[in-house]
């Protein structure tokens, strides 16, 4: 559970400014610049900051859970409303720190682990690669992963996998030393392990029955007590 405010230096060495400022919360006085975490990308991008990694301990894997603030300036209309778009929502966020070479399998693998938990709750879903235009400019590869809700009648990201390669390490200064020979840039991915109050919406949409009642779905159960059905 990293901090849910950072620095600006730590939000610049992720790639969320310049480019995002209008679209971060800050608190702003005499003696502070501080900001609140749109993902918890930024604080682990942070946590080697600056630092050699010997080689044999890569890669190193983290899972946060914080919550994410977000202004989503520009977001509005009817579709964006409740649990669609929200300025707070809680997530977990993976992230790598990896040899070059090894980051294209850890992005199948970050993949995997997302779509796995869709699979599991039974929602339908879809992989879209997004083109150069849509990605952070931080990213070399982005797929988003899409969840169907019939209420909107459309597709939501509920899940986003990137892999930034060199570029927040470049900015972060966070290197690894081959086989004692000189030094490198360590490649970064990162993904939502899901974003939950999206997904709650989908699992309410898709589990609803003609009475009103929501079927649970069975990897759920055995956390609320055995209840196969809320409601009705």
């Amino acid at each position: 559970m990293p901090p849910a405010v950072v620095r600006r230096e730590t939000m610049f060495n992720s790639g969320q400014l310049p480019k995002f400022e209008n679209q971060q919360f800050k608190v702003t006085d005499d003696d502070f610049q501080i900001y609140m975490i749109p993902t918890a990308e930024i604080p682990l991008n942070g946590l080697h900051s600056e630092e050699i990694l010997p080689e044999e301990s890569l890669p190193l894997r983290y899972i946060a859970y914080t919550p994410c603030f977000r202004r989503e300036a520009g977001a509005a209309g009817s579709q964006e409303r409740g649990l669609i778009r929200t300025h707070q929502f809680n997530k977990v966020e993976m992230f790598c720190f990896t040899k070059p070479e090894d980051s294209p399998k850890i992005f199948d693998e970050m993949m995997a682990s997302a779509e796995e938990i869709l699979r599991g709750l039974g929602l339908h879903y879809r992989n879209m690669l997004l083109v150069t235009g849509d990605m952070s400019f931080a990213a070399a590869r982005t797929v988003d992963i899409e969840v169907w809700l019939p209420g909107q009648n459309r597709y939501y990201e509920v899940s986003s996998i990137s892999n930034c390669t060199d570029y927040q390490s470049r900015r972060s200064n966070t290197r690894f030393r081959r086989n004692d020979e000189k030094l490198e840039l360590v490649h970064t991915l990162n993904g939502s392990g899901l974003a939950t109050s999206r997904l709650m919406v989908a699992l309410l949409e898709n589990n609803q029955n003609a009475d009103g009642s929501v079927n649970i779905p069975t990897v759920l159960q055995p956390y609320l007590g055995g209840i196969t059905k809320l409601g009705g």
